[in-house]
């Protein structure tokens, strides 16, 4: 719709061009989590929003955000989308306790955060002097990188040995294993070890690929950017996901559906799957343990397992190394090396993927029945040979851009890394069944 507005004020006060599609997908967005898919409703109703800033605010002028947000829960309240409306309002209030919860400081632990394994993993790195950047520094300049890779490699196979000891323990009820995390932590290496480890002990396994379960693509929200988010839980079938989890742990078949990534397409019906009463099902999958994934399954059939690169390592500054930061670069260099896609794309969609994992799959973590962490010491030195220079350049190039100022502020955080850390660039004792292969190429494991 035509309109005399050309800029909108940020809650930084940074001025950005006024941009409608990101109106009517806010709203597409809402209606996505309340069960609605039509985009065509969300661009009428973008329609009207602009419509009524035309008329409040004069040519010339400015609105600002919090503006535009009041008019469109107007817009959806007035036009009879109250649910709607409320998942906005909700998603807008989230927004804003967590801006005033970066703003001031945190009196009480984090109840997402696993304390326990944090504790544990920070007494480890205290005790195999890797718990600082010095440290780390030092040991690779006596030659014992490749004794801090073993190490490393070490701490997380007794996580995934504990894991299957958890999971066998529990096998008389059990019907199957979910393997959750936030992006590029490490799930799909994780889920074959763990099958390794189980079918070792004699075990059986059936596999089941919930991408096969994502709508048509042209029915996915979309983000910001105006590219279709994958990362949300609603992107997925959450309903026949349910249904066919039910069944499988009744022992009926199912049809499981097919989807198309080339196409963007799913068909329906395709795969006949059944679960015999000697084998667990196997599901690796970001959302494994958002409540509408599994609702309606007994929590004696599933053992729910969380993976976070938990790193207990202080840099120069003092400060901890960021776990999203480690996952931000194992995605770049993965997107780079498997999935043809610039690392500098990664970097500038990270701030939305972070938003989707701290509100859909990060709180849900502590339901977990285990917690695994993928952190290797030794990826810090491995990322400053391959990453360093690239974190550079955005550093710079992104400084004065009021529209990627978060990729300006990551970048910068993890160049004032990277270039403390000694980089290595003899990445041959790094195991070919290394989670890290997942990320920078070379794994000797089959990946589904």
């Amino acid at each position: 719709m035509e309109t005399h507005i050309k800029s909108v004020i940020k809650r930084t006060g940074a001025i950005v061009p006024f941009n409608q599609e990101r109106i009517a997908n806010a709203i597409y967005r809402a209606a996505v989590a309340v069960g609605g898919r039509d985009k065509d409703k969300a661009k009428e109703l973008s329609d009207k929003v602009v419509a009524l800033l035309n008329e409040k605010f004069p040519e010339g002028s400015m609105p600002h955000i919090e503006d535009i947000q009041d008019l469109v829960e107007k817009v959806l309240i007035e036009n009879g989308h109250a649910k709607v409306a409320k998942e906005y309002i909700l998603y807008r209030d989230e927004r804003k306790r967590a801006r005033e919860a970066e703003n001031r400081y945190a009196s009480k632990l984090n109840e997402n955060i696993p304390w326990q394994k944090v504790w544990r993993n920070l007494d480890w790195a205290v005790s195999h002097n890797l718990h600082t950047v010095a440290h780390l520094n030092d040991r690779i300049g006596k030659g014992e990188f490749p004794q801090i890779v073993h190490e490393s490699e070490c701490l997380y196979e007794d996580d995934v040995e504990l894991a299957a000891n958890l999971i066998i323990e529990r096998l008389d009820s059990l019907r199957m294993v979910m393997i959750s995390g936030p992006s590029s932590s490490g799930k799909t290496t994780t889920t074959i070890k763990l099958e390794q480890k189980l079918i070792k002990k004699g075990f059986k396994f059936k596999a089941l690929n919930v991408d096969h379960y994502f709508f048509d693509l042209e029915l996915h929200p979309k983000d910001e950017f105006g590219d279709y988010d994958f990362e949300t839980p609603q992107a997925l079938d959450l309903e026949l996901i349910n249904e066919h989890l039910l069944k499988l742990s009744r022992g009926e078949e199912v049809m499981i559906p097919r989807y198309d990534f080339k196409t963007g397409t799913r068909t329906l019906n395709v795969t006949p799957m059944k679960l015999e009463k000697d084998e667990l099902l196997l599901i690796d999958s970001l959302h494994g343990l958002y409540p509408a994934f599994s609702k309606d399954i007994s929590i004696d059939l599933k053992f729910k397992l969380y993976l976070e690169p938990l790193l207990q390592m202080k840099g120069m500054d003092g400060k901890y190394v960021r776990w999203t930061d480690i996952r931000l670069i194992r995605r770049m260099l993965r997107d780079s090396v498997f999935r043809a896609y610039n690392p500098q794309q990664t970097l500038e969609h990270w701030h939305y993927v972070r938003s989707s994992e701290l509100r859909n799959i990060i709180p849900y973590s502590n339901t977990a029945d285990f917690v695994i962490s993928s952190a290797m010491p030794y990826e810090l030195p491995i990322y400053a040979n391959r990453m360093l220079k690239l974190f550079e350049e955005w550093s710079v190039k992104y400084k004065d851009d009021v529209l990627k100022q978060d990729a300006y502020e990551r970048a910068t955080r993890v160049y004032n890394l990277l270039k403390t850390v000694t980089p290595v660039s003899d990445e041959s004792p790094i195991p070919g069944d290394s989670v890290i292969r997942e990320f920078i190429g070379g794994s000797t494991l089959q990946y589904h």
